[in-house]
């Protein structure tokens, strides 16, 4: 296959936008099929709709190599690769939804020398589903290994490539690697079912770390250990590694919180109990809940009283706000009486229908302004630089919770915040004084 052939993408989402973006900076023509005209229309005029860095400015780079049409029939003239990237959401009973998936192969019509590459996230299973309603069509099986905020260079560097293919389709896994050989990553070739299979293990495995650390932080409360001290010296056994061991209030996005439901619900329909995953949603969903008890340890009640989020997407450098932590703590805030206020430097607009009742404020100190309590939600690094002696006199009750042991807690302290963390020794007593009132005591 020449460097230079023709590439379609199906779906102009996240994936799609990054896959396309990247495969046109490496010398290919992409040609991106997405069925909503007002996102066709923003990104024709060089606008993009979603939030990574650096990729506005990729698209930008590219645009003579890039196009985007609502007609399949534009994708389908010169491509023979067709990358599908669409949502595959998680049904009520908690399978994937692969209407978006059908609709494109059903779109792609009679199969003339084409392959179908997968990108999305699909159930074990649903390449073989596809080859046996559709034998003519080629189908490969290249799920995506991106991480929101870093989506570019996981792309042009990644860990590794998998590429699946059944037998009769090697031409077609042959194509796909050539693609990603520039890359020098390792290409992993396996079958379907199998490539199918590593997309959700790996994020099963990494939501497990997770929720491993964080059950091992709640441990470290109870026992005045220091979590941050226990995931260091675990990390750096070579068999571990430190990478997922941070400990904070659960994870969240579309990836992790979708694929682990998905392979639990994969093994319940094939028979098999997934004890273990049924633990790591338990944990992940209560880890959230347990920023409430350290707010009540402090304060007599949450009724009436102000609360801050700081951050609102479920990781920085993102707007994406499905699995969000604060989704969840917003709700729990408001529902025991609480006012609650949020700011976010990105992601206020994606959340602000999400969250009713919800003040945006439009700075993190007009957030923390009169707060009895704050919430540090989301990692933003500008959250690092905060004016912690202005916080204090902002605040009516110096009270903060980092859900993301993030901050230097030694330094908020000492301007006079009762600085609560994830796993970490507590702030001395279980009682604090309002910040307007202690600064006046000070005077």
């Amino acid at each position: 296959m020449s460097e230079r052939e023709p590439i379609g993408v199906v779906g102009a989402g996240w994936v799609g936008l990054v896959t396309a973006a990247c495969f046109a900076e490496l010398g290919h023509r992409v040609v991106v099929r997405e069925i909503v005209e007002e996102k066709v229309e923003s990104l024709q005029r060089g606008e993009v709709p979603i939030h990574e860095p650096g990729l506005s400015e990729l698209i930008s780079k590219n645009a003579d190599r890039l196009s985007f049409t609502t007609d399949m029939g534009e994708l389908l003239a010169d491509a023979r690769l067709i990358f599908v990237c669409v949502q595959t959401p998680p049904t009520v009973s908690g399978d994937a939804d692969l209407s978006a998936v059908q609709r494109a192969v059903e779109e792609i019509g009679e199969p003339d020398g084409k392959a179908l590459v997968m990108k999305s996230t699909v159930p074990v299973g649903t390449g073989r589903t596809i080859r046996r309603d559709e034998p003519d069509l080629a189908y490969v099986s290249c799920p995506e290994f991106l991480r929101e905020g870093t989506a570019l260079k996981d792309f042009m560097e990644p860990d590794r490539v998998l590429v699946g293919t059944d037998p009769g389709d090697e031409w077609a896994g042959d194509a796909v690697a050539a693609l990603y050989q520039p890359l020098g990553a390792p290409i992993v070739r396996t079958d379907v079912s199998s490539s199918e299979m590593v997309k959700l293990a790996s994020n099963a495995f990494l939501a497990t770390k997770i929720s491993f650390i964080n059950e091992i932080a709640n441990v470290c409360e109870e026992l005045g250990a220091d979590v941050t001290d226990v995931a260091k010296g675990m990390g750096l056994d070579d068999r571990i590694g430190s990478r997922f061991l941070q400990a904070g209030i659960g994870y969240g996005g579309s990836c992790f919180t979708k694929d682990v439901s998905a392979l639990k619900m994969l093994a319940a329909n094939s028979g098999y109990h997934f004890q273990l995953l049924n633990s790591v949603i338990e944990v992940n969903e209560l880890q959230k809940r347990r920023v409430m008890a350290k707010l009540s340890r402090h304060l007599d009640t949450l009724v009436g009283k102000r609360v801050a989020l700081l951050g609102l997407a479920f990781k920085p450098d993102t707007d994406d706000m499905r699995g969000a932590s604060s989704l969840v703590l917003a709700a729990r805030l408001q529902g025991e009486g609480a006012t609650v206020a949020a700011f976010d430097p990105v992601a206020e607009a994606v959340a602000a229908p999400l969250m009713p009742g919800v003040e945006m404020a439009g700075s993190a100190i007009a957030a923390l302004e009169g707060a009895d309590a704050a919430v540090l939600v989301t990692e933003w690094g500008e959250f690092r630089e905060l004016d912690w002696g202005d916080v204090v006199r902002r605040m009516s009750t110096p009270l903060l919770v980092d859900g993301r042991n993030f901050l230097d807690g030694e330094a908020v302290r000492s301007a006079g915040i009762t600085y609560e963390a994830i796993g970490r020794p507590s702030a001395e007593g279980t009682r604090v004084a309002g910040g307007r009132e202690a600064e006046q005591a000070k005077r």
